[in-house]
């Protein structure tokens, strides 16, 4: 495996049963090393997340909250602020979702800032992952906001004589969704990473810094797109008036 980072080698070597295992259940014949460096930090995104909220929970106080409790807080009102701009006043039911997907994939964005590690969103498989996601998402929560009936309705159109041209379309727009979120999400945080390595490698001061405060930029507004987006398919399959 080229370019296989430390902690896939930490895999590779002491959990490869393991992930055999896990590749088996998929179908995929048992190899040497089954762990990708993309798996491997996201389980490490996934770990650092839920140890960061174990140690903010026990710490949560309502007349004096810590800095740390203060900036959680300011993350939470602004993702509840979009969602209720996007989705509407029930936007605060599809918080927990959406709110999870924005950090989750800020996280994986931005460690590949750290030295050793790389962006998971770099690989293709991993930015589709969260828009398959999205997909399912939204159209399970228009499907219970609605019924089957109704939000099998969004695809005929306004009028019912329009059905047979309006169904293909909304279905071809419907599956260019999670392609979309995918492409986006891959595309900027691979040309973002090879270009801060490329001068990394180039210039050892100063410059790789600048370029690094553009990754930090970048990293930010994908995960806000992404989540924005994710607020608008929701917000448009659990709308009534459609």
């Amino acid at each position: 495996m080229g370019n296989e980072l430390w902690i896939t080698r930490i895999f590779n070597d002491y959990l490869a049963g393991l992930g055999n295992a896990a590749i088996g259940l998929i179908g995929r014949p048992a190899v040497a090393r089954p762990w990708a460096n993309f798996v491997t930090m996201q389980i490490l995104v996934a770990a650092i997340i839920i140890v960061l909220f174990a140690l903010l929970r026990p710490r949560l106080n309502v007349q004096k909250p810590g800095r740390l409790q203060q900036f959680w807080e300011l993350i939470y009102e602004f993702v509840h602020g979009q969602a209720d701009e996007q989705i509407g006043h029930d936007g605060v039911k599809y918080v927990a979702f959406c709110g999870t997907l924005f950090i989750f994939i800020l996280f994986m964005n931005l460690i590949g800032i750290v030295p050793g590690f790389e962006s998971p969103t770099m690989t293709p498989s991993v930015p589709a992952g969260c828009a398959i996601a999205t997909f399912l998402y939204y159209n399970l929560m228009g499907v219970l906001a609605s019924g089957p009936l109704k939000y099998a309705g969004h695809f005929v159109g306004p009028v019912p004589f329009m059905a047979p041209l309006m169904i293909p379309i909304e279905i071809a727009s419907h599956l260019g969704r999670p392609l979309s979120l995918t492409i986006r999400l891959f595309a900027n945080m691979f040309a973002g990473e090879k270009v801060t390595m490329v001068f990394m490698s180039l210039v050892a001061l100063v410059v790789p810094a600048l370029f690094m405060g553009l990754h930090v930029f970048v990293s930010l507004l994908q995960a806000y797109v992404f989540m924005v987006l994710t607020m608008m398919y929701v917000g448009a399959g659990v709308a009534h008036e459609h």
